[in-house]
């Protein structure tokens, strides 16, 4: 989480009502130096007073690649047999939250959040944003052979053996790519996507990012292209 302040009692709210209705869950809130308001003040009050939520702070994260993968980790390290991933602010409403685990407790491996299915929407952004992310998916799916409506969302879950993997890896992406990364790598994997409605919290796109994704793009094209890819599955 970062810089959440305006937002956070609104998501806390939907999530304690998500885990009151599925009588379980656990919330790990990962903070790090990027947040310069209120954020890590408010959720290490809500873990001393609610259990369900642990505040994670990790001043050491280089990106937010680094945050996604700290929260992997806590919840490997406490034995949580399914994990989502999903941003603050609603970008993400916690409300899908049950369609992931049914995905997921019907045998699938991983479960990908799609705003392009029926269902799905892309809510208060702008066309520059929307053309962003539908232009990424058209391009993944092109370069790398994959078949997903949507290869970049970061609402996302997976069972425990999946992470295991690839939380081990050195991925390449150290921004947005990171959600198309995975879907390369886990392509072999049974999975479902999930539909959602997604509120962009910026309009703006970094431009770092973008020619991140593109340098990345490119590179597991051509790895792609000369068969140097170990896709992660389970045996």
């Amino acid at each position: 989480m970062a810089n959440e302040e305006s937002e956070f009692h609104p998501l806390i709210s939907r999530l304690k009502e998500m885990m009151d209705r599925l009588e379980s869950g656990k919330v790990y809130l990962v903070v790090d130096t990027v947040s310069v308001d209120h954020t890590r003040e408010l959720c290490e009050r809500l873990s001393d007073d609610d259990k369900r939520f642990a505040t994670i702070w990790a001043p050491e994260n280089r990106n937010v690649v680094d945050a996604y993968i700290r929260g992997y980790k806590a919840a490997l390290e406490n034995d949580h047999e399914l994990i989502i991933e999903m941003d603050a602010g609603l970008s993400h409403d916690p409300y899908a939250l049950p369609m992931f685990l049914r995905v997921l407790n019907e045998g699938n491996e991983c479960a990908f959040g799609s705003r392009f299915i029926n269902g799905g929407s892309i809510v208060d952004s702008n066309f520059r944003r929307r053309f962003l992310s539908k232009t990424g998916s058209v391009l993944a799916n092109m370069f790398l052979r994959t078949k997903l409506w949507d290869m970049t969302s970061g609402y996302q879950g997976f069972n425990r053996e999946i992470v295991e993997k690839f939380v081990r890896l050195k991925l390449k992406s150290t921004g947005h790519f990171y959600q198309t990364e995975l879907r390369f790598l886990l392509k072999k994997t049974r999975y479902m996507e999930v539909p959602i409605h997604y509120k962009a919290p910026s309009p703006n796109v970094n431009i770092k990012s973008i020619l991140n994704s593109l340098k990345c793009l490119l590179y597991y094209t051509f790895m792609r292209l000369f068969n140097r890819i170990d896709y992660l599955k389970i045996k």
